[in-house]
């Protein structure tokens, strides 16, 4: 199946905007799961309610929300423009922060999930034994947390790479600048003649969405087995 320089550099642009979201949001995630997993505070059900919100309102909403937040006129994006020259809105960088905002429910999700399964008993002992929190934290939690943090960064991967209504929304859907898989497929199917295009990015959507799950489920299995022999 060839693809045209238009499908490539929308495929191309997706692979970019979701290895960037992800590779920003990680780090952020782990400090959230590891926030609502381990600390009694107060407005933690409200940190909570709000990290999950983009996976029950609609993208549109969202996408809104980080357009009067993060774009030129916004309370954010006008300080980071002034400042850094760092500019969102109807930019490649806005479809990752996008991505990165719709993806984050599940990337928390799964490492919140794997701290919750994590003995604490083993890290009350290297506790006692004198360990500082944050060697406790990179010498025990953390290696016994990567199953889950494998499974939800590909799965917050895979939401980036099928992300539309938010990216839309934010930065609209600019050939070559912000028109990833899924904007490239509306644009095809409003166009006379398009089906075709629009089928074979579909179908390498759903083949990438597929291997995605696939990989996160392998991952899994395959660090959980090797924590579980070591």
């Amino acid at each position: 199946m060839t693809l045209t320089p238009e499908e490539t550099t929308a495929m191309l642009l997706s692979l970019k905007v979701a290895v960037t979201a992800v590779a920003f949001s990680l780090p952020f995630g782990v400090l959230v799961a590891w926030l609502l997993a381990r600390c009694d505070f107060y407005g933690k059900t409200l940190l909570n309610g709000i990290v999950h919100l983009p996976l029950i309102m609609p993208p549109v909403v969202t996408g809104y929300l980080l357009l009067i937040t993060f774009g030129r006129r916004g309370a954010i994006g006008a300080l980071l423009d002034q400042w850094f020259g760092l500019v969102f809105s109807f930019r490649w960088t806005g479809a990752a922060l996008a991505a990165a905002v719709m993806g984050f429910p599940l990337l928390v999700r799964s490492i919140r999930l794997s701290l919750d399964a994590v003995d604490r008993k083993l890290e009350s002992a290297a506790s006692t034994l004198g360990a500082p929190p944050v060697w406790v934290f990179l010498t025990v939690t953390l290696p016994l947390i990567l199953p889950g943090i494998a499974a939800g960064t590909v799965l917050s991967f895979a939401k980036a790479m099928g992300e539309f209504g938010a990216t839309i929304t934010f930065v609209s859907n600019i050939p070559g600048e912000t028109q990833t898989l899924a904007s490239a497929i509306y644009t095809y199917t409003q166009v006379p003649g398009g089906d075709l295009q629009a089928m074979r990015l579909t179908l390498i959507s759903i083949a990438v969405s597929l291997a995605a799950l696939v990989a996160s489920e392998v991952l899994s299995r395959r660090l959980a087995a090797r924590m579980g022999s070591a």
